[in-house]
């Protein structure tokens, strides 16, 4: 989690956005993951650029109709992020087949890819298309829930601490 959360602080310290997407309470998750991003609750934290995949539903539907959903994620992720960005994929299970593709059409453009799964991790996580698998090792989707919304918070939490850090992120010593 830390190596993630330094190699997040490190996009964004170049310019990068965080976009997450996800299904169902997952997709609810995505939506909470960019707010805290974009609006940090604690005072003096920086805000830091994120959007949710699932906030435009004509987007999402329309490209679901001509698509087919195993492409609504990695349709947006073609024209909207870029090689500085981070995408993060939630599945509780590690199965969702859009979550995938998803990441596997951001790891092809160059994106950092994060998983937060459930489970064994399944498909997801054992994708290489993933640089971080955060996996809640749990098959009750309430305990999954819990440790995910801990987990991201953890996340936008270390990521600010990597930019308290004078010279963490300098080109110098990142590899």
């Amino acid at each position: 989690m830390a190596r993630a959360c330094y190699d997040m602080a490190v996009r964004f310290h170049r310019g990068g956005k965080l976009v997450v997407f996800g299904n169902g309470g997952a997709a609810t998750d995505g939506h909470h993951v960019a707010v805290e991003f974009i609006h940090p609750v604690i005072v003096g934290k920086r805000a830091l650029p994120a959007m949710a995949l699932t906030n435009d539903v004509a987007t999402l539907t329309g490209v679901a109709r001509t698509q087919g959903f195993d492409e609504v994620y990695a349709a947006q992720l073609e024209l909207l992020a870029d090689s500085r960005d981070i995408a993060l994929g939630i599945s509780p299970d590690g199965q969702c087949r859009n979550v995938l593709r998803g990441l596997e059409v951001a790891h092809g453009r160059g994106l950092l890819t994060v998983a937060l799964t459930g489970g064994d991790g399944g498909e997801i996580a054992r994708s290489p298309a993933v640089d971080h698998a955060l996996v809640a090792h749990s098959e009750e989707p309430q305990v999954v829930k819990e440790i995910h919304v801990t987990i991201y918070h953890i996340l936008w939490e270390l990521v600010h601490v990597f930019f308290e850090q004078p010279g963490l992120l300098d080109p110098e010593v990142v590899r």
